[in-house]
């Protein structure tokens, strides 16, 4: 089962001159009962930021935060000590646990695009913690699907979080296929960067969405050269 979101089911943000926000679920003053969660991902934003701006220092707790940098870069402050700049194809990920404070601003001369996904975590009650990891996802790898963020120890030159997740980039070109294995009991995400790609016969665009469940195979076809993020998630576990 299908379900495509296109573009405009997104919902729009501008809460500050500075800041351009598409929501892909409830966040902040964005609330729709049908539209939460999708498994453990709770939130997916895709941000724009304009130059010398940004998200002063606020607080959370029992969640684990993903930031891919695709334009741009992150100055990232927290209350763990860490004082960092995340540029483009690099991954970072902190888990907020029983509570961190952390600030990410725009300190460049020019905008910056970056996407934002919070998971409901596996465990609760743990020690916050942060990493960071360039990966080059943008540009590195064309036609499959690699993996930068997952709970799953088995795979390497990943970040790890704590949730039953794995969150693949993909860049492929025209007329390119990817077939990824799945399981009725695991969800699929996947969200358009750019270009053109048909899912399980279903042709996704720009900032296209597909939500995908009880499978055996999602089949990627890009019809033009595709930029995309693929999240392989548990359908469902007792914390969420």
């Amino acid at each position: 089962m299908l379900q495509h979101l296109p573009a405009a089911d997104r919902h729009h943000a501008a809460p500050a001159p500075w800041l351009s926000s598409y929501f892909l679920f409830s966040f902040a003053d964005y609330h729709d009962r049908h539209n939460v969660h999708f498994g453990p991902l709770r939130v997916f934003n895709d941000d724009y930021l304009a130059p010398q701006n940004g998200f002063p220092q606020h607080p959370h707790a029992e969640m684990e935060i993903v930031t891919l940098v695709l334009d741009g870069e992150v100055t990232h402050e927290d209350t763990l000590g860490n004082r960092t700049t995340i540029t483009a194809g690099e991954v970072q990920r902190m888990t907020a646990g029983t509570g961190v404070a952390h600030s990410e601003m725009n300190r460049q001369e020019k905008p910056l695009h970056l996407y934002q996904l919070w998971f409901l975590p596996t465990q609760r009650g743990l020690a916050p913690s942060y990493e960071q990891k360039e990966l080059d996802f943008l540009s590195r790898h064309n036609n499959e699907l690699v993996p930068l963020v997952t709970g799953q120890k088995v795979l390497e030159d990943v970040v790890y979080m704590n949730s039953n997740s794995t969150v693949y980039w993909a860049n492929l070109g025209a007329g390119k296929e990817i077939e990824f294995r799945t399981f009725p009991i695991r969800l699929v995400f996947i969200y358009v960067k750019e270009g053109s790609v048909v899912v399980n016969g279903v042709a996704l665009g720009p900032n296209d969405q597909a939500r995908i469940g009880d499978e055996n195979t999602v089949r990627m076809i890009a019809e033009k050269d595709a930029q995309f993020i693929l999240i392989d998630l548990p359908a469902s576990e007792a914390n969420y």
